[in-house]
């Protein structure tokens, strides 16, 4: 894929927390990128790194306990890592916009959802008070919020949750970004409310030509709207590939587990596979492959050597060298 084509691309990030003694290594050399008008899911379990990842990328990281160690995230030519705060304020809403989880708690309880919305217009354009109004209500109206106009003077604790999450989108589309990060926007949301944002994300995407930068714990919306996928563990990206090869052809035991703990008709009054043990944490990692205590195929190699990455070819790549040479691969 020509360079020209790369909207977004993080290179070796490391994210350290510190805490007296210890250091936790959140993010530990994660590389990935985003493509002009693609989507790109991030899928792992809670504590893998993923959110602290999204959040490097809009200089959003608490410093201390936080620190970027190292890497580069390269957005229009510029390593975002290396501007000031007051450039990044000019990043931050403007070019790429970030919708939170929780939009209760995003949301500010003592304004208007109207304000909270013209806040990041405001900020980076030169609109007038009726025109401002009228952008107001057509973001609303474009994330299927009903009747836009009362809902202007309303504030959050008279909306639902999913009407909420919309508010946030429509927050986050307020100045046409390039990018959008969407952290695990649908979480606390009912299954139905659920697959009508997953829709209304795909239909923004379509009508603005946006990318989008997805961060999930859940497989099923992964299936749903990713272009291409990167599964991250304790920290690291354990494979990466689009769509199809990560659920065809899955090359590493930790997304091999992910898939085989999905339920599915075929599976219907069997108990459910899980993958045993949890993601260790950052600050106590263990040595080797971080997955290696929860592996069924690790090798004693495992537990000493750090796992490099292997490819499958059309950028399919896998970080398991045992499954990589039992396929008959060579490194």
């Amino acid at each position: 894929m020509a360079d020209d084509n790369r909207l977004i691309s993080v290179q070796g990030l490391k994210v350290y927390f510190r805490s007296g003694h210890a250091c936790a290594r959140a993010v530990d050399g994660v590389s990935f990128e985003v493509r002009k008008k693609e989507t790109v899911c991030i899928v792992g379990e809670s504590g893998c790194g993923k959110t602290v990842s999204a959040l490097s990328i809009l200089g959003l990281v608490t410093t201390p306990p936080g620190e970027i160690i190292d890497g580069r995230i390269v957005f229009a030519g510029q390593n975002l890592l290396e501007l000031s705060e007051k450039e990044m304020q000019k990043i931050r809403g403007n070019h790429i916009a970030m919708v939170f989880q929780e939009p209760l708690t995003s949301l500010n309880p003592v304004f208007t959802i109207g304000d909270q919305i013209s806040e990041a217009v405001r900020i980076h354009k030169k609109i007038g008070a009726e025109s401002l109004r009228e952008k107001c209500i057509r973001l609303l109206k474009d994330v299927g919020i009903p009747a836009p106009e009362q809902r202007l003077e309303d504030y959050p604790h008279q909306l639902s949750g999913g009407q909420r999450q919309r508010v946030m989108i429509a927050m986050a589309l307020a100045c046409d970004p390039d990018l959008i990060i969407a952290d695990e926007p649908t979480t606390a949301l009912d299954v139905t409310v659920q697959a009508q944002i997953l829709e209304l994300f795909g239909a923004i995407q379509k009508k603005q030509s946006m990318s989008i930068l997805y961060i999930t714990h859940d497989l099923g919306v992964v299936a749903a709207i990713a272009d291409r996928v990167y599964v991250m563990y304790a920290g690291m990206i354990a494979e990466q590939g689009n769509t199809e090869q990560i659920f065809r052809n899955a090359r590493h035991p930790y997304t091999q587990g992910l898939l085989a703990s999905l339920p599915s008709l075929s599976k219907r009054g069997k108990r459910l596979y899980s993958i045993p043990g949890s993601v260790p944490n950052p600050a106590y990692k263990p040595a080797g492959c971080p997955f290696h205590p929860r592996c069924p195929h690790k090798a004693p190699s495992c537990s000493t050597e750090y796992p490099k990455m292997c490819d499958y070819g059309q950028g399919h790549l896998a970080r398991c060298p045992i499954l990589f040479q039992d396929k008959g691969h060579h490194t």
